[in-house]
């Protein structure tokens, strides 16, 4: 019974100490991890490399009424660029807000039609989805930059990706606001994790959006005065490669 008891106690303890692993893992995004996905998958951005004080702002899932004006508001305030991956079906009723995001620098990636996971559609239907969503956002601008939802890509998405020249984005810098319903931990993850060339994600519509707004507010201008510029994607690519040159 006694050896019972200890086996039990002893898996409990490594059972644990797993899930506090993972959850360091996962929170804190190790550098190492992120140089090991960057060399595993090099068809996927997930930061890009350079000297510079720059960071690229994503945010997916918007337009809404509601929040992605006061979220260009606050852009706008401390002179950062985002690229919004945008859904096609929040799309209908708010072109003025679409045109408001070209008009100020900003630039549209591709998020598909709904927000529902990428992976989760067959080929041939994800490849549907993406040549209708590719054919609306192209009415507004060029589109260079494909997000997946839920972040899971395969190869044959990447075959997909391929007919209309587009990279595929991820990030470096998420601080789980999809799931963590906290301001207060999102704005100071942001300023905590920022690095040179690193892709912050995170979501506007609805309650997410009002608490990007506020997420914005505090950690913009304590970026800025690190010394980082907030741009688009293209804009990072842009600096990353004349580094290179």
């Amino acid at each position: 019974m006694k050896g019972m008891a200890f086996f039990r106690r002893w898996r409990y303890a490594l059972f644990v100490s797993l899930i506090l692993l993972t959850g360091y893992l996962i929170m804190l995004q190790p550098r190492w991890i992120l140089n090991r996905l960057m060399a595993r998958s090099p068809e996927a951005y997930y930061a890009i490399h350079t000297e510079q004080k720059i960071i690229a702002l994503t945010i997916d899932d918007g337009p809404d009424p509601r929040s992605t004006d006061l979220i260009l508001d606050t852009l706008n305030k401390y002179n950062a660029k985002a690229t919004f991956f945008v859904l096609i079906e929040r799309i209908q009723g708010n072109g003025p807000v679409i045109d408001r995001m070209i008009a100020e620098g900003h630039e549209l990636g591709n998020h598909l039609l709904q927000d529902t996971p990428s992976i989760q559609h067959p080929e041939l239907e994800f490849r549907d989805r993406l040549a209708t969503a590719h054919h609306q956002l192209s009415t507004y601008a060029d589109i260079r930059w494909f997000r997946p939802g839920s972040g899971w890509y395969n190869q044959e998405m990447i075959r997909s990706l391929e007919r209309y020249d587009y990279r595929l984005a991820l990030g470096s810098i998420y601080p789980f606001d999809s799931h963590i319903p906290s301001t207060w931990f999102a704005s100071r993850y942001l300023v905590w994790r920022a690095h040179p060339g690193g892709i912050i994600v995170l979501h506007d519509f609805g309650a997410r959006g009002i608490r990007t707004v506020e997420t914005l507010a505090y950690s913009l201008p304590r970026l800025v005065e690190k010394g980082y510029r907030i741009v688009t994607l293209s804009e990072l690519l842009e600096v990353a490669a004349v580094e290179g040159d």
